[in-house]
């Protein structure tokens, strides 16, 4: 197994626990849950693959079908041991965003692409995944709030795509990008901080 597939399964087993954390806490029946852990478990990573005109990897490898079946069960039966419901929502969400962006920026630079797009790839690997779990359990999805999601996305995958052009080995490479992403989502969130807000007093006011 070569580093890249490894990576993409953690962020698979991560961003389906974190989908079966939402759908639990909106109390979804059992097919709901497995249909929100599957959604946003491969959600990203289709988008990505139909975009740069690649083979869907969950349509070719039914591994990481058997991992979201048997990633949804475990959490199902272990919620309890998970801890609080948003402690651990967050905790997986981040891992797998870490790991998702590393999985993106690969495709791209292995498909030739340009760096900036190559960048896209990674945030959209990672963020839309979740995008589509908070729109299907009815929640306003993080990546269009003012939290800081997205750009630490943007930064992970901005310091892969330059650091695969060092003689850095690959696993450390995947060290230092995925570091970054969680660091920066764990910085902005225990600091609150925040992107700046285009909008006035009175306007948040009159909501």
């Amino acid at each position: 197994m070569n580093l890249i597939l490894l990576i993409d399964i953690l962020g698979t087993i991560a961003f389906a626990i974190s989908g079966v954390l939402t759908a639990l806490n909106k109390r979804l029946d059992p097919f709901g849950i497995l249909i929100i852990a599957f959604v946003t478990a491969v959600g990203g990573g289709t988008l990505r693959d139909v975009l740069i005109d690649a083979n869907v990897a969950w349509m070719r490898n039914l591994t990481f079908v058997y991992v979201i079946f048997c990633s949804t069960i475990f959490a199902v039966v272990f919620r309890k041991r998970l801890g609080y419901i948003r402690r651990s929502l967050f905790l997986f969400d981040t891992i797998g965003i870490a790991l998702y962006t590393i999985v993106g920026v690969e495709k791209g630079i292995a498909a030739g692409f340009h760096p900036i797009i190559c960048v896209a790839l990674g945030t959209m690997t990672a963020c839309f995944g979740g995008v589509l779990r908070d729109i299907l359990c009815n929640e306003i999805p993080i990546i269009f709030r003012k939290e800081i999601y997205a750009t630490a996305c943007i930064l992970g995958a901005s310091a892969y795509f330059l650091l695969h052009f060092t003689p850095i080995s690959e696993d450390f490479i995947v060290i230092i990008s995925g570091s970054i992403v969680i660091i920066v989502r764990l910085f902005a969130v225990y600091f609150n901080l925040s992107l700046p807000s285009i909008y006035r007093k009175d306007e948040l006011e009159n909501r």
